[in-house]
């Protein structure tokens, strides 16, 4: 166990690229999936790693080992390895389960409080219009019982003329539709796990803004409108003034890079978002199994390690039976 138990906490230095080089040659919606999916496997490799860790080294300590009827000679290992290890995959663990609830505490105080504050304004439909001068707009999810809406600024409505306006409403009840709050949501409780992981949190959020992107141009029918709309409403909002009254966990149509968005959207329909790198079949279809076969390695290690430790501590609670 004390090799194989290493191996998902390494995995990430080689997925974590090969993920981010595949999500740029593919549909944003793919691209959203494959990003937070891998992110959410490699979290889950890794907890499971400092778990075995954790749970090797507690039962070097001969009253754990006393509680479980083991045999201390036949467990294996260093102790001098595995007790230290121990402790730090437990500091681990508590540091990042007490990050995962301060992180998902947070998302949900700031919704709330967006939500209270959006209910002393007039709405239409889903659509809230907030009396303040400084242009924005966001999607504001909701919650049970209560569908999401998308929240205007004055400012942001005097700003774009009423077919752009469209455009923008269309972009942000997209990102309430594909609820791709829960996205970015998930990549953050992920990346609490591993260092490495929150890399893939910037290419995420700018594949579901080409996803909402994509979405508003086939509603409005204009791909040119929708790469107006969003220029334009980039170029008026004013993210010192926005901060002020936009919770830091929603998504809106002016953030994130703005260009490249725009050209997408200018250029011919599918055409990949970053020509110079652009990877042909045969590229992504390499870099798609090597990543598999990364996730696929880091599963199958934990598991392995799992199963040795498991084998390990049935000897040694059989020979201390006898």
């Amino acid at each position: 166990m004390i090799f194989a138990v290493w191996i998902p906490l390494l995995m990430p230095l080689l997925a974590v690229p090969a993920a981010r080089r595949l999500a740029e040659s593919l549909p944003p919606r793919a691209a959203a999936w494959l990003l937070t999916g891998c992110a959410v496997a490699l979290a889950g490799c890794t907890t499971a790693a400092l778990g075995l860790l954790l749970t090797a080294g507690a039962l070097r300590l001969p009253p754990v080992a006393a509680l479980g009827h083991l045999s201390l000679p036949l467990l294996g290992g260093d102790p001098v390895v595995s007790v230290p290890a121990a402790g730090a995959a437990a500091g681990l663990l508590g540091a990042g389960a007490l990050a995962v609830v301060h992180r998902a505490r947070r998302h949900h105080d700031e919704l709330r409080t967006a939500r209270l504050a959006t209910d002393a304004h007039p709405t239409s439909g889903d659509l809230c219009v907030l009396p303040h001068s400084a242009p924005d707009a966001y999607a504001l999810p909701g919650r049970p019982g209560r569908p999401g809406r998308v929240v205007v600024t004055a400012g942001m409505l005097r700003a774009l003329p009423p077919d752009e306006r469209e455009a923008l409403f269309a972009h942000e009840r997209a990102h309430l539709a594909g609820r791709h709050h829960l996205f970015l949501l998930t990549a953050a409780l992920a990346a609490v796990c591993h260092p490495l992981l929150r890399s893939l949190r910037a290419p995420l959020a700018y594949a579901l803004e080409r996803w909402a992107d994509e979405t508003a141009a086939a509603r409005v029918g204009d791909r040119r409108v929708t790469a107006r709309a969003i220029g334009r409403a980039a170029l008026a909002a004013r993210p010192a003034a926005a901060d002020a009254h936009r919770p830091g966990t929603v998504l809106a149509a002016t953030t994130g890079p703005v260009p490249r968005r725009v050209a997408a959207l200018l250029a011919p329909e599918r055409q990949p978002d970053h020509p110079p790198i652009r990877t042909g079949l045969h590229g992504r279809r390499l870099i798609a199994a090597a990543l598999l076969a990364c996730v696929a390695f880091s599963a199958a290690s934990a598991l392995d390690a799992a199963a040795d430790l498991h084998e390990t501590v049935e000897v040694a609670q059989g020979e201390a039976v006898r």
